[in-house]
């Protein structure tokens, strides 16, 4: 191989820069560790050998020198929320690409709508952890532990859900308040002027991305359309029949319900609840996130429209954050921002 040729891969080695610099391959390491013992002159044909082949270090390769891993754990919740399976799915598939990187991940299942659980499983994980990535619960107990991992020197990211005031090195999800001021304006909109009472059925107003929707749909609706009125907020902990028996009370008791607003998930609940009261066509209903159950209502015209963020974005972030900070490298913001997706019948993937 001529000099200042490169692998046959394309990609510059090592052993390509010493050949091109003329030193040996343990001088090429010393310098481009920023280890002494090199002399100037030296040093600098080396660097001008980097230059010219685009040699970039291979931080894979570098633990694997190292004999250096990373293991994560994923805090992810029990229960059967649609979206929360498909982030599952999400992190195992991002799990087989981290493991080339020489990082590797456990799924955790937690009640985190318990905030004693959480707890229970931030302060009792294993030491052999160097980040985590959790839906976390704004409590002071979640806060406190999330505190205590950080002062570990264990990286914290939430997922989804945010603990603002805690220690968490990122927030990995969609601004929220957004989301429900989005949701407010598309309901407003399709109710095109009708003056009525509209319902919003949450998961917990205890996990702040259900509660930030919450504030940020009574933003829009109070102010822009007062035709429209906000009835109290109902809890159903993303659970099918608890939402379906929550559903069915509010058209008992509000017969001239114009619209309803799903901030979480037990979607199925609600669309039970509709069809047994043939009133699947006539409310408008905003819901959140694009599953297998709501793609269907959709195409269906029970629900008229899907704020989506997208699962398999939130894990691969997730893990590049983690990865990167364990590894002391800067991550690209633009490329960790989480999107709010509308879809509608007409543009669904």
């Amino acid at each position: 191989m001529a000099n200042g040729e490169t692998s046959p891969a394309g990609r510059a080695t090592l052993e390509d820069v010493a050949r091109a610099a003329g030193v040996s391959l343990a001088t090429v390491d010393r310098v481009v560790n920023r280890r002494e013992g090199v002399r100037a002159k030296t040093s600098a044909r080396v660097e001008a050998a980097v230059a010219k082949l685009g040699y970039r270090a291979d931080p894979a390769a570098a633990r694997l020198a190292r004999n250096q891993s990373f293991r994560f754990a994923f805090i992810l919740p029990t229960g059967s929320n649609s979206f929360m399976a498909n982030l599952t799915e999400q992190v195992q598939r991002t799990a087989d690409w981290l493991a080339s990187q020489r990082a590797f991940i456990d799924i955790l299942r937690v009640d985190v709508f318990d905030p004693h659980a959480l707890t229970g499983a931030l302060e009792q994980l294993s030491p052999a952890y160097h980040g985590v990535a959790t839906v976390a619960l704004d409590h002071p107990r979640v806060r406190a532990a999330i505190d205590d991992l950080v002062a570990r020197n264990v990286a914290v990211v939430t997922l989804v859900s945010d603990a603002p005031n805690s220690r968490r090195l990122h927030y990995v999800g969609i601004d929220n308040p957004a989301a429900g001021r989005t949701a407010a304006t598309l309901m407003g909109r399709f109710l095109s002027g009708r003056n009525g009472v509209v319902g919003i059925i949450a998961g917990s107003l205890a996990l702040r991305d259900h509660a930030e929707r919450h504030f940020g749909f009574h933003q829009i609706l109070s102010s822009e359309y007062p035709n429209l009125t906000a009835l109290p907020a109902l809890e159903g902990r993303d659970d099918s029949e608890r939402t379906r028996d929550l559903m069915a009370s509010l058209l008992e008791q509000h017969p001239d319900l114009l619209g309803i607003y799903s901030a979480g998930a037990g979607n199925q609940g609600i669309a039970a609840a509709l069809e047994v009261a043939c009133r699947g066509r006539d409310i408008v209903w905003i819901a959140h996130e694009l599953t297998q159950h709501t793609r269907r209502f959709l195409l269906h015209g029970t629900i008229d429209a899907i704020i989506n963020q997208d699962a398999g974005h939130e894990a691969r972030s997730a893990a590049r954050i983690l990865l990167a900070h364990c590894c002391a490298e800067p991550i690209v913001p633009d490329q960790e921002r989480i999107r709010i997706e509308i879809f509608l019948r007409d543009n669904l993937p």
